[in-house]
């Protein structure tokens, strides 16, 4: 049995990828479930998660002054081309771990050794149980840039885990966008489905994203949300799609009901009478027999 890797992705934040995202991981079965969006992540929000395991995320390095090395000559300053390191009260020097970039250019002018490469921490990545299956997620710490690295640290934990396991699927919530946690959230996946909303800045960023998805050649769909709120560019975004021979997977009337859930803590597909739900379980089903073919 092959793991079959969906990604759930949109161009831009804000479109209700991690609201489809949720309630799939609810309707799926024997599934592992990833969030990929570690810059700002909220799927453990609805999914309530139980950490069983923690772990650390290394990657990079930084400077880091020893101060009782320190002579205080200055010299790596004179080098720092990112302005991360500032003199101290004492005459002593100190690295913003913030701003320093790693190019170790300090290290070599220090005449005395004082500055020390150290492995950099940026984040941790967490494996959990929820009650609609295993769930890996993660944190990126303020101010880190190496999501791309702990985007691809969620992925190969989620899929080893669904081998191990035997899990038929792994739900993917994408990082939004075309940078490098969107692309690594992307790659070597089965199939993506495109989730954007009928605006002008949806539409341009769908395009883009579209653009990535052809690249590395991977099947897709789209799915409009929100798509009564401005019901001119909704058909503006079917029109592109039909030119374009792009599957619509389906379209999701906006729903007070999804706000409900979310300050409930819950998918939006549990609720009973709600417009977003019933449109979810649609695309569910179309999205299963995509998965066969």
């Amino acid at each position: 049995m092959k793991t079959k890797q969906v990604a759930i992705i949109s161009g831009k934040g804000g479109t209700g990828k991690t609201t489809l995202a949720g309630s799939l991981s609810v309707l799926f079965d024997n599934l592992i479930i990833a969030d990929c969006d570690v810059d700002s992540s909220n799927m453990h929000l609805i999914l309530k998660p139980k950490i069983n395991e923690t772990i650390q995320y290394k990657a990079g390095h930084k400077a880091e002054i020893v101060e009782n090395k320190c002579i205080g000559c200055g010299k790596c300053q004179e080098v720092c081309r990112y302005d991360a390191i500032s003199k101290k009260k004492d005459s002593k020097y100190t690295v913003d771990p913030f701003a320093c970039e790693g190019c170790k250019a300090c290290v070599l002018v220090c005449p005395t050794k004082a500055v020390d490469f150290v492995l950099n921490h940026p984040g941790d990545y967490y494996t959990s149980d929820t009650k609609y299956g295993p769930f890996v997620h993660a944190e990126l710490k303020p101010g880190e840039e190496m999501s791309g690295g702990l985007v691809a640290q969620v992925r190969k934990r989620a899929l080893k885990m669904a081998v191990d396991e035997r899990k038929a699927t792994v739900i993917i919530d994408g990082a939004p966008g075309i940078g490098c946690p969107a692309t690594s959230s992307l790659t070597g996946t089965d199939y993506a489905v495109l989730v954007t909303e009928p605006t002008v800045s949806g539409i341009h960023d769908m395009e883009r994203m579209m653009e990535v998805i052809k690249h590395f050649k991977i099947p897709f769909s789209v799915v409009i949300n929100r798509f009564d709120m401005n019901m001119d560019k909704s058909k503006e975004t079917e029109k592109y799609c039909q030119q374009n021979n792009i599957k619509i997977l389906g379209k999701i009337a906006f729903d007070e009901k999804v706000n409900v859930a979310n300050s409930n803590e819950r998918p939006v597909v549990e609720l009973q009478d709600s417009k977003a739900a019933d449109a979810i379980q649609s695309i569910f089903r179309k999205l299963e027999n995509e998965l066969i073919v």
